[in-house]
């Protein structure tokens, strides 16, 4: 079966138009067919020609004339008519939506018709993939058969039109311009004049927030940069002049972002919680300013942020006719489609109240673990029936943000995969996955195809939650466990041998298998001194595993290789983790009388962090910079551990670490203290300290180390405790029921 039949076969292509014959575009590696332009050809039509003209001659040799329809003299002679030509009158379209097409042919002659936009180019990519073989998988270049013939088929009527008007998928491919016509996809920046969380473009506090605290939210009482105070005429003024000039400068922009700006910190003055009374919460100033800006450029249309705070519409006031909503998937887990996982419930429920006063409706969703973007996120499954939940509840417009432009887990897959469900929700998923896979790997695909389906079936079974926020450690007793990782593993090395001899198709499978080796490492961090750690025995102490220093330098270069340029959202390049594990590496282990000592806490662990439990502090290894790896993690609670020795030992000192990482909301503890016991029940103080809290704004992230001298005396029973901070900082805006966490590693008995 040759490429071409076995692609038309795999899809259906025109299987019923080739039953009346189909027409011969090249024969032999010769054509006497030309492409026609309309007379009045735009920038668009040109372009599909010179598309169609240079893949045509890649494929076959031939080389097709490109003219203008008011040039061609012959009527007899064999075209491929572009765009809207006077030919193409012939062609019953109907009105054709933007950026749609149609691809049609009669007993001789081919037409693509596109609608608004770059419609006519999308028609002729479509015509290279769906009828000629052509396949572009990735970012690297198309795929091109080789053949003498090109044919099409005859009394062929495809029209295509696409299910959202915006349609981005956020992966590094989507960084390439041919893959984003190919795909029908667009790029936010060649959308929007401005984009994403606007407010500070708009008003910067770093020029106006000295001078003019009012312009900026009342936050528990007092100004700060957190978000913008809407009920301020000074800053409407100013945000209408800065949308002005920029509109000015980039007069050709589709849509003009009015949106907040990420995390909480909304205004509570009393203009703005009037305005929010009334609305029934802060979507309520929010949508009454988009509007009154909206309002002062009516030809242009706006998007604004329905996120956190915002996610649910206003009870009085709806959005203008040119302002666009975008909601935010945030909150929903991703192990389960988002018509059905209860953690999308609110989102549901906040989707149809927004359905209900508008029906200018965006969706920004998410598809990769932004704290470890290599981590195995296996919501593969769930990709087409999200697209089809939204396409089914007036979406619009969708943006699925991946790792945009690093390498993340099957970032080629996705991106293939999400941008052809962003066009038709309905396609045909295995069909679609098998073509993509084969494509890409080869005859690897067979093994890449049962891997995918393993990583899918296994979270299925273990019933584990996918978080965009997660962590392959959290997942060591599920679907990423060593057991689990094995199995996945094997399939792997049958494809790495089924492709051993193509290095090209090679590269691709040890890509795919980066996930993998980037949790197993994380894993060891967190095993330690158990099986699957970075250390082993040494007599009574630990050292560093002999195998890993190069095992840990194979997969950086790997990394680097693979495109991955950071690990997470605001994480490491590969060189910063090299640097990591290289003074995690360097670091003695330290013994401890308490080492795997039983502990008992009065608190337990958040949930979402569990780390070992308990046992965490006594595991025998130091947090890092990561307050999710080898740190005990208390949401709002504080740290009271007690630590037995088994049996009565002389200690002189202890000593620990508390992490401070504002940006995840972790503090230091107000105050340690330190206490002893013979029999569990009696303590005795024997220390105590304060911890000095951050004086101003830092973000850096720091481990505190906290120590106490001891008598000497022989003790049984240890309890530390650690007292948590009440507040957040008023200058770390958060949420009104955000509270403080503190985070302590290993505790030290020497």
């Amino acid at each position: 079966m040759t490429y071409l039949l076995y692609i038309m076969t795999l899809f259906g292509y025109g299987c019923q138009s080739l039953t009346g014959g189909d027409i011969a575009l090249v024969s032999g590696g010769k054509s006497n067919y030309v492409i026609v332009l309309p007379a009045d050809a735009g920038k668009n039509d040109q372009h599909a020609a010179d598309v169609l003209k240079d893949y045509v001659k890649r494929m076959s040799g031939a080389s097709l004339n490109i003219v203008k329809e008011n040039t061609l003299k012959d009527k007899n002679q064999p075209a491929i008519f572009i765009g809207h030509t006077d030919h193409a009158a012939n062609i019953n379209t109907g009105e054709i939506k933007p950026e749609g097409f149609m691809l049609a042919t009669d007993s001789r002659d081919v037409y693509v018709i596109g609608g608004s936009g770059k419609g006519v180019v999308y028609g002729v990519y479509t015509l290279l993939e769906q009828y000629f073989g052509c396949r572009k998988y990735s970012q690297a270049p198309a795929t091109v058969p080789k053949v003498k013939d090109v044919r099409v088929p005859a009394q062929l009527h495809d029209l295509q039109e696409p299910a959202f008007t915006y349609r981005e998928t956020y992966y590094p491919a989507a960084f390439d311009n041919e893959y984003l016509e190919w795909h029908k996809l667009h790029r936010f920046e060649d959308l929007w004049g401005l984009w994403g969380h606007s407010f500070f473009k708009l008003v910067p506090p770093r020029a106006w927030f000295s001078s003019h605290p009012e312009y900026f939210a009342l936050v528990k009482g007092i100004r700060q940069p957190t978000q913008l105070c809407l009920s301020n005429e000074n800053v409407f003024r100013l945000v209408v002049d800065s949308l002005r000039q920029a509109i000015k400068e980039n007069p050709d922009a589709m849509y003009w972002s009015v949106s907040q700006e990420d995390g909480g910190g909304y205004c509570t003055c009393d203009l703005c919680r009037k305005v929010d009374d009334e609305e029934g919460g802060p979507s309520g100033s929010l949508i009454r300013f988009v509007n009154k800006v909206a309002a002062q450029f009516p030809e242009r249309q706006f998007t604004t942020l329905s996120y956190l705070y915002s996610s649910k519409p206003p009870q009085r006031t709806k959005p203008a006719s040119n302002v666009i909503i975008m909601l935010s998937s945030i909150d929903a887990l991703r192990q389960e489609p988002l018509s059905t996982i209860p953690s999308a419930a609110a989102f549901r429920k906040n989707l149809d109240a927004w359905g209900t006063v508008t029906s200018r409706l965006f969706v920004w969703d998410y598809t990769t673990q932004f704290t470890n973007y290599l981590a195995p996120f296996p919501d593969y499954a769930n990709l087409q029936p999200n697209l089809q939940y939204l396409s089914g509840h007036k979406v619009s417009g969708v943006f699925s943000q991946g790792s945009g432009d690093t390498h993340s887990d099957m970032a080629e897959f996705n991106a293939y995969v999400q941008a052809k469900y962003l066009w038709d929700p309905k396609a045909d998923v295995d069909k679609l996955q098998d073509d993509f896979l084969q494509g890409y790997y080869g005859k690897a695909g067979k093994n890449m195809r049962q891997y995918v389906n393993a990583l899918e079936n296994t979270l299925k079974q273990t019933k584990a939650p996918l978080d965009i926020y997660g962590n392959p450690v959290n997942h060591h007793r599920d679907y990423l466990s060593p057991l689990a990782i094995d199995t996945y593993s094997k399939l792997l090395d049958k494809a790495e041998a089924a492709v051993e001899t193509q290095p090209e198709l090679l590269k691709r499978v040890y890509t795919a298998r980066l996930p993998l080796e980037y949790t197993v490492l994380q894993q060891s961090r967190f095993f330690g001194t158990e099986p699957h750690g970075y250390l082993e025995a040494k007599g009574k102490e630990y050292v560093v595993n002999p195998r890993w220093p190069e095992r840990i330098r194979k997969f950086t270069a790997a990394c680097k290789a693979a495109g991955v340029t950071t690990l997470a959202e605001g994480g490491v390049s590969p060189d910063g983790y090299q640097q990591e594990w290289d003074s995690l590496l360097a670091r003695k282990w330290v013994s401890s009388l308490a080492f795997r000592a039983p502990v008992s806490l009065v608190n337990p662990p958040a949930p979402e962090f569990p780390g070992k439990g308990a046992q965490t502090l006594t595991d025998g290894l130091e947090g890092g910079r990561d307050f999710s790896l080898n740190w005990l993690y208390l949401y709002g609670k504080d740290l009271v551990a007690v630590i037995d020795l088994g049996t009565a030992k002389p200690v002189n000192t202890v000593f620990m670490h508390f992490l401070q990482d504002a940006r995840h909301y972790i503090f230091n503890p107000s105050r340690v203290s330190i206490a002893v016991s013979e029999d569990n029940t009696h303590f005795t103080d024997v220390g105590e300290q304060a911890v000095t809290p951050l004086q101003g704004e830092d973000y850096d992230i720091k481990n505190t180390p906290v120590s106490f001298k001891l008598t000497g005396k022989a003790v049984r029973y240890i309890r530390i405790t650690g007292i948590c901070p009440t507040d957040i900082p008023v200058w770390r805006e958060a949420p009104e029921s955000k509270r403080p966490a503190i985070c302590c590693d290993e505790i030290y008995v020497q």
